[in-house]
């Protein structure tokens, strides 16, 4: 959920807490998995196999899982993997937009819960198209700003492909084509600036401002989806800004 908003950075903070978590090391290894029936056990001739366990090791998950799903999804274990990516489309609270990716292995089980947790929260599900228009696909790097400037930043992943650099609370973010990501986060390494993290996301061209009953309404709508086995990601256009976030923060 990119933009100018204290959102992004709270969503990006929770993401690295949550990479501690079982539920987080399950997504990192489906994603093996369907990197690596996709195309192989391979990792030098599967760029994407590559890339899924170069972020499960990065987010701590052991060894000895990330070899086990690699195995499984090439089919090495003797077991069938058949994920499936399918998107959802909805709305949350003042008619913020939601778009809620899933990877599956039960097309029926994960529209049930979708719709069940989103109008159970407070949403609606949209029909295909509703809100996808909204959304563009992005390179997305989120990282602290830890002294650095915009131009420092411009300097060491412009010519790499990065598009642009956007300030988001005490983080910036790099914003690249999709397939530029990997020639921006190699330039960042080059250049000894850490990150921390490294997504192809769905980034919404405006944004919808959230009042503080509204922020808390779409929070927990979009904690109820993550919950969710298979949902892999949830995007928005929900703007919470930073006086309305610390408000949330105060009643916590």
């Amino acid at each position: 959920m990119s933009g100018h908003s204290k959102w992004a950075t709270t969503k990006h903070k929770k993401a690295v807490i949550d990479a501690k978590r079982a539920k987080s090391f399950a997504k990192l290894i489906k994603n093996i998995e369907v990197a690596a029936r996709a195309g192989g056990a391979d990792m030098a001739g599967n760029p994407a196999l590559e890339l899924a366990v170069s972020k499960a090791k990065k987010t701590s998950v052991p060894i000895d899982n990330i070899n086990r799903a690699v195995k499984r999804g090439a089919g090495l274990l003797g077991e069938a993997v058949d994920y499936q990516t399918i998107m959802y489309e909805g709305y949350g609270p003042q008619g913020s937009a939601l778009l809620i990716e899933c990877l599956t292995d039960n097309k029926n089980r994960a529209a049930s819960e979708v719709r069940l947790a989103v109008t159970r929260n407070g949403g609606n599900m949209g029909d295909p198209g509703s809100v996808a228009y909204m959304f563009t696909r992005k390179g997305v790097v989120n990282l602290p700003k830890n002294g650095l400037t915009e131009d420092d930043l411009l300097m060491a992943v412009l010519d790499a492909g990065a598009d642009e650099v956007k300030e988001s609370g005490e983080n910036f973010e790099i914003i690249s084509e999709p397939q530029d990501l990997r020639a921006v986060v190699g330039a960042l390494e080059e250049a000894s600036i850490e990150y921390e993290t490294d997504e192809a996301e769905f980034v919404p061209s405006m944004h919808v401002e959230l009042d503080a009953d509204a922020a808390r309404k779409f929070l927990k709508l979009v904690d109820a989806l993550e919950d969710l086995d298979d949902v892999q990601n949830v995007y928005s256009n929900a703007d919470i800004p930073a006086a309305v976030m610390a408000e949330l923060e105060e009643d916590d």
